[in-house]
């Protein structure tokens, strides 16, 4: 079987599910397991993607407001590799190649259309809804389950173990920073397990944009910080723009120093088999006396 994923979270549910030696082709993002940068890169991005947030959004939404795709598909390319399967999303066509994008790619191709396979994870369930709908295209269902179960055993543990902890933190995670972003989707669901209490996004529903105003307002416990495609170094930098504001240094978490940056390009943006790791990392910033699998600097840091 050959197999070519368009986005990062589903190149590591095709690893995790132990299909990595199928994979014929990637995305331009994917880049974990490590040995997936050795594929060809079928897509690119049709903005600069290394501006700033606020540069990057006003050329997004251009793109946007002018009905044009946020990325491109090398149509050639992915008809050469002849793909059984191609796995793409309908979540979030800013976020990764969208499935209209792929139909449009394949659609005149004169032998047998591959396979296709969206991924749409607005929420936890969703994701493990989407490990099914692979695992079914790669004719390995049971195996599905068993790596679902899995995964959910570990969350389920650290769940447990945080449910009996007393003390539950305000805590708000920034999508995006110019404009503001809170993080929708997984993200609370992620931050009750790890025994924190949830500010500003909705478990199940897209990220929402806030005016810094209402941001300022919620005066949360715990501000973490995982915006959307950047490393921790990158996010560090971006922040700079919300705390040279006076209002940001009245903040609670400021003047506690519990601000985190975090590397949310290679976890929390992902919902995959490291959204297990992610929970990991948040329970080791809201209790660290409790929690520590050694994801420190590697996965978030404090800010200073």
């Amino acid at each position: 079987m050959r197999i070519v994923s368009l986005i990062p979270s589903a190149t590591e549910i095709v690893c995790a599910l132990g299909f990595e030696e199928q994979l014929v082709g990637r995305s331009h993002e994917c880049d974990f397991p490590r040995r997936v940068k050795c594929l060809p890169v079928c897509t690119e991005p049709a903005f600069d993607p290394h501006g700033n947030s606020k540069e990057i959004d006003l050329q997004v939404k251009d793109l946007l407001q002018k009905a044009l795709s946020i990325y491109r598909v090398d149509t050639e390319l992915l008809k050469d590799l002849a793909p059984d399967v191609i796995v793409t999303q309908a979540q979030c066509e800013v976020c990764a190649v969208s499935l209209k994008d792929v139909e449009t790619a394949v659609s005149g191709w004169i032998a047998k259309c591959p396979t296709l396979v969206s991924l749409v994870p607005n929420s936890l369930t969703d994701v493990w809804e989407d490990f099914r709908r692979v695992a079914t295209a790669l004719n390995i269902p049971k195996q599905g389950d068993e790596v679902i179960r899995s995964l959910q055993s570990r969350m389920m543990e650290i769940k447990t173990k945080a449910a009996v902890i007393s003390v539950r933190p305000s805590v708000a995670c920034i999508e995006w920073i110019e404009p503001l972003m809170a993080a929708g989707n997984w993200m609370p669901e992620l931050v009750e397990m790890a025994g924190g209490k949830s500010l500003i996004g909705e478990a199940g529903k897209h990220s929402p944009w806030m005016k810094n105003e209402e941001f300022w307002k919620s005066d949360p416990d715990v501000i973490i910080v995982l915006p959307c495609g950047f490393d921790m170094e990158r996010s560090a930098q971006e922040l700079l723009a919300l705390s040279k504001l006076p209002e940001w240094r009245q903040l609670k978490a400021v003047r506690e120093g519990k601000v985190y940056v975090t590397d949310g390009n290679q976890y929390f943006n992902r919902p995959g088999p490291r959204l297990v790791e992610s929970l990991e990392i948040l329970a080791e910033i809201l209790h660290p006396a409790h929690f520590r699998f050694g994801h420190q600097e590697s996965g978030w840091r404090p800010i200073s």
